[in-house]
């Protein structure tokens, strides 16, 4: 017997200001619970530009509180629709403690908890050590109305430890909400994600916004997708331009398929791999 769960991703442009953003996003989660989804993720950093291209202190302006107010406006649309959300944001703990951060809500708009992005890169076009510490509260998978769901950000994709430990966590779906450059790393953005859904066998969900920015010249390329724990797309990847509301089902009773034939779980060695975790 099939469990099927109705997913969605949102990829989409800079609007110009953060209100308008956010209103945008309330209307594509108003789309996708209207084609019956049940769960869905917008990008990273949803409701701001990409401001990472450059290094400005203006731009610490854009984080706010996880819980706070625009984790209970969509905590209030998530109760409205039924809607399982997760919400990549920028997050202030403290005045100077910053984090790039997930908060996930559940169906009923109960807040479940926040993912803060562990991996912080430093390079042309990506310098996120001038605005995020790196996050310190491990790899939680959240109990929802969809089942087990875990989020990795961005960056984040390339460490492989982080994949496993969601998935030794129990997850069966994770969001990687992401802001990729073409050119850059898409020779990478169909490769990593599928390998890290068998690897690791579960279902992912991999976003990525579209357009160029006012801030540099980084190209988003879109093709947001879903993979299943064979490693196989579900339906297509998503326009490489265009904003684009992406609807999947998935079927969970893949992730009992694939694990009683791949012992991947049963056959890993930790015992073996101490000097691994060595700085």
């Amino acid at each position: 017997m099939s469990r099927m769960i109705r997913a969605a991703l949102v990829q989409t442009t800079w609007t110009g200001d953060k209100e308008s953003m956010i209103k945008a996003h309330e209307e594509y989660a108003r789309q996708a619970a209207a084609q019956g989804a049940k769960v869905i993720c917008f990008q990273e950093l949803f409701y701001g530009p990409y401001f990472c291209q450059v290094q400005d202190a203006q731009y610490y302006s854009y984080a706010e509180s996880i819980p706070g107010p625009t984790t209970e406006r969509f905590q209030a649309l998530a109760r409205e629709l039924g809607l399982v959300m997760v919400l990549p944001m920028y997050e202030q703990e403290q005045p100077g403690v910053l984090y790039n951060t997930a908060a996930v809500v559940d169906a009923d708009g109960s807040y479940l908890g926040k993912y803060r992005k562990t991996h912080i890169p430093q390079v042309k076009g990506f310098w996120e050590k001038f605005y995020f510490r790196p996050g310190n509260l491990g790899y939680p998978v959240f109990d929802t109305a969809v089942g087990k769901v875990g989020v990795y950000i961005c960056y984040d994709r390339h460490f492989p430890e982080g994949w496993r430990a969601l998935g030794l966590n129990g997850a069966q779906i994770v969001f990687n909400p992401s802001a990729t450059s073409r050119g850059l790393s898409s020779y990478l953005w169909q490769l990593e994600q599928p390998a890290s859904a068998v690897a690791n066998e579960y279902f992912i969900g991999a976003i990525n916004r579209v357009g160029i920015e006012d801030l540099g010249d980084d190209d988003f390329y879109g093709t947001s997708y879903f993979v299943d724990p064979e490693g196989a797309f579900v339906g297509d990847t998503a326009d490489a331009h265009q904003p684009e509301l992406v609807v999947r089902d998935l079927d969970l009773e893949l992730l009992d398929t694939v694990r009683d034939r791949w012992q991947f779980y049963r056959d890993r060695r930790p015992d073996a791999y101490g000097p691994l975790t060595q700085a």
